[in-house]
């Protein structure tokens, strides 16, 4: 099978940590053909949207990565496509999902391009608020303020559309620079910023829970370094080994008919101390790190849901499949 994978430049992938790099990996090992592009590549002519691509090769030994030959494809005729961009969420990223709305149904879409757009990282997450710490979302500096004695003075702010903990900071009201903070997280009050209560728990880290169609496929723990309360590993977190407990099994299990609804295949949870912070669909990570404590390569979990989906996709694929 031929699967193109959306995302961003090679230059910025990390062998070793990424997960996309994981994935073309285990497609590769599993004998398909794995096609890069960028947002930049997709196109629509006469009506059907494609791609500019390069047959791309993966190794864990150096060089990691050799260049295969360049070719046009149209989506529709491969078998399944990866939007693996990273954030943000800008207009690029908007017109590469509307092009891709004209495949759905047509060829596999891990994750579809409606249900990326529909679910920004911080406001999707307020589909389960039962779930999450308290939290609210505006712009006005009076309220935020009013928010922040309600939950004891001490609270954490984040823009709508960061990724990899940039801009969250923390916010006290006993802070002579809080507010210079949420004007500048809010833009002069311009801009819708989220404001949650700050867990104590942190510091014991930030879980990332990885699910594949609504199930639970690993997860791990990313601790802070000790001058710093964000534990992403962009920021200096470590990891290390984690257990879903059964209060977050129970949160998945009332999660996951939302998430397969809207065609949210591989997603990211956050939990601290056991509430839900995030729901990371664009490019979430770790799949490497859960990988290494569970002795398997989680990522060919993901290429055999994919593999599965194109053969109910395609008859014809599905008739020259050997039989057991």
């Amino acid at each position: 099978m031929r699967l193109v994978f959306v995302m961003d430049p090679i230059s910025r992938v990390l062998p070793d940590k990424d997960t996309t790099f994981a994935f073309i990996r285990a497609a590769q090992e599993r004998g398909h053909v794995a096609l890069h592009c960028e947002p930049r590549d997709v196109y629509i002519e006469g009506g059907d949207v494609g791609a500019h691509v390069r047959e791309l090769r993966v190794s864990d030994a150096p060089p990691p990565f050799a260049w295969g030959k360049e070719l046009d494809v149209r989506f529709a005729d491969v078998e399944a496509v990866f939007i693996r961009k990273d954030p943000p969420f800008d207009r690029a990223y908007l017109y590469t999902t509307l092009m891709l709305e004209r495949v759905r149904g047509r060829t596999v879409l891990v994750n579809d391009p409606r249900g990326l757009r529909d679910a920004n990282e911080k406001l999707y997450t307020l589909h389960f608020a039962e779930h999450m710490p308290k939290t609210l979302v505006s712009a006005d500096r009076t309220r935020i303020f009013d928010f922040l004695r309600t939950i004891g003075g001490h609270g954490v702010i984040k823009p709508l559309d960061g990724a990899g903990g940039s801009g969250v900071l923390r916010l006290e009201t006993s802070d002579s620079n809080a507010r210079s903070i949420v004007d500048v997280i809010t833009h002069e009050g311009s801009r819708l910023a989220m404001t949650q209560e700050y867990i104590p728990d942190v510091r014991k880290g930030d879980k990332r829970v990885l699910l594949l169609d609504g199930k639970l496929l690993g997860a791990i723990n990313r601790v802070p370094r000790a001058d710093e309360f964000r534990s992403n590993i962009h920021v200096g977190g470590t990891v290390e080994r984690a257990d879903v407990t059964p209060k977050e099994r129970t949160i998945i299990a009332a999660i996951a008919p939302r998430l397969v609804q809207d065609g949210l295949v591989f997603v990211g949870l956050d939990f601290i101390g056991e509430r839900l912070t995030e729901v990371n669909v664009t490019s979430p990570t770790g799949i490497q790190e859960a990988s290494r404590y569970e002795g398997r390569d989680l990522a060919a979990d993901v290429i055999a849901f994919a593999e599965r989906k194109a053969l109910d996709l395609d008859p014809v694929i599905k008739s020259m499949v050997p039989r057991p």
